[in-house]
């Protein structure tokens, strides 16, 4: 198992090298909660996440070894980033193995750091066996996104920052795939503040975690990684060497599902201009839903991990998160096909002071009579209370309007 004088270590190494990123006091989620919340922003780390830390004191350890020979990782896509900046500072060329359906946007910015790329392998755990294999074959280093002792040790950076800046802290929340991070995190915070609280946070999704505390060792889960949310967490094996420091100083596993996961991504992005990625995001969610049960006044650290987000995705998680506030309103009806009918109802949503965002027009489709057509509406909202107001006002004007 790592040590406290080992993230130390890598700390000194890597001055200089990787940023310091700011812990934050959210007033937003303090009041919410009734706690005392602070933000790690590792999204604003370079390459987009936490993993360039556990990556460049990887290859610092190793540079004399190394001596500008190539310089393997398999990764969904924020390890791909942190390795290839590593390596791109060190002067070392890198390859790295990504699933055939990792995102479009994490695959040009590793290459964009210079790596060389391979979509290999449907899942993680395949792309990783493809890139040892690799590594071994023609005698060159792999760089495991979590299961190396030397990667957690520059994670673990991460809990030496939080209790410098915060040496009071109760409970840290962090993001759980394969362990790596939150293992880093572990024996740094223990080791400095015994007292302290690890609650890893997981996709209900992939709860590998879990399961592998539940039966005494880790253990394959099946589960889908592909388009998923929070696809850097969804990870179907915790390590081998992560996996001792979980049973001896995590405190508890939560698990929150993709649409609470969408809705602190949402409230992350408007309450405190934070861009963060599924995984990134899970910590405020465990939060918000409740399940730990924290004293009032505690003060609670949430390890924003990365904020490295497709834009598409982006998109249809802002409209998730609003559908599931009650900010956004679909609905589909059928009027008369007739002058003034469409203007007649969007009179009527003008007095509930219902905002139209989109709205579809149609005509001559096979399923409506001749003289009917069929508008398609997604309207901004207030909240619940209102789309209910609206709904009744559609049904007193005897609008047949199917919710959607």
């Amino acid at each position: 198992m790592i040590s406290l004088a080992d993230i130390q270590s890598a700390s000194r190494l890597l001055s200089g090298r990787v940023m310091r990123t700011p812990l934050v006091y959210s007033h937003t989620f303090s009041q919410m909660t009734g706690l005392q919340v602070y933000l790690k922003l590792e999204n604003l780390q370079l390459g987009g996440s936490f993993k360039v830390r556990g990556a460049s004191f990887k290859i610092l350890s190793h540079l004399h070894e190394i001596k500008g020979r190539e310089v393997i990782a398999a990764s969904v896509g924020n390890h791909a980033q942190g390795v290839a900046i590593a390596a791109r500072a060190a002067s070392l060329p890198a390859t790295i193995v990504m699933p055939v359906w990792a995102s479009i946007a994490k695959q040009e910015a590793t290459r964009g750091y210079g790596a060389k790329l391979i979509l290999e392998g449907e899942s993680l755990v395949q792309s990783i066996a493809i890139g040892q294999r690799m590594a071994k074959d023609a005698g060159k280093i792999f760089i495991h996104p979590y299961d190396d002792e030397e990667v957690m040790a520059g994670q673990g950076t991460i809990g030496l920052e939080i209790l410098e800046d915060l040496p009071d802290a109760h409970y840290i929340f962090v993001p759980v795939g394969g362990g790596g991070l939150i293992g880093g995190i572990a024996v740094a915070a223990k080791a400095l503040r015994p007292v302290i609280h690890l609650i890893g946070v997981q996709s209900s999704a992939c709860p590998s975690a879990l399961e592998a505390l539940r039966a005494g060792r880790p253990v394959a889960l099946r589960a889908e990684e592909r388009g998923a949310l929070a696809d850097a967490i969804m990870v179907t094996q915790v390590g081998r060497a992560p996996f001792p420091i979980l049973q001896e100083l995590v405190d508890e596993i939560a698990t929150v599902d993709e649409d609470r996961i969408s809705s602190a991504m949402l409230l992350l992005l408007e309450r405190k201009r934070i861009l963060a990625e599924g995984a990134g995001a899970a910590p405020l969610a465990a939060l918000l839903e409740g399940s730990t049960a924290i004293p009032r006044g505690s003060k609670v650290v949430l390890v924003i991990s990365g904020g490295n987000v497709d834009s598409l995705l982006l998109a249809r998680v802002i409209s998730s998160g609003l559908r599931q506030q009650g900010r956004l309103m679909r609905f589909s009806v059928c009027l008369k096909d007739a002058p003034g009918s469409l203007a007649g109802l969007l009179d009527l949503l003008a007095g509930h002071q219902a905002n139209v965002v989109y709205i579809h027009h149609a005509r001559n489709e096979p399923c409506l009579y001749i003289d009917l057509s069929r508008v398609d509406l997604e309207l901004e909202t207030r909240g619940f209370d209102h789309i209910k107001e609206i709904e009744t006002a559609l049904k007193r004007a005897r609008y047949r309007a199917k919710i959607m």
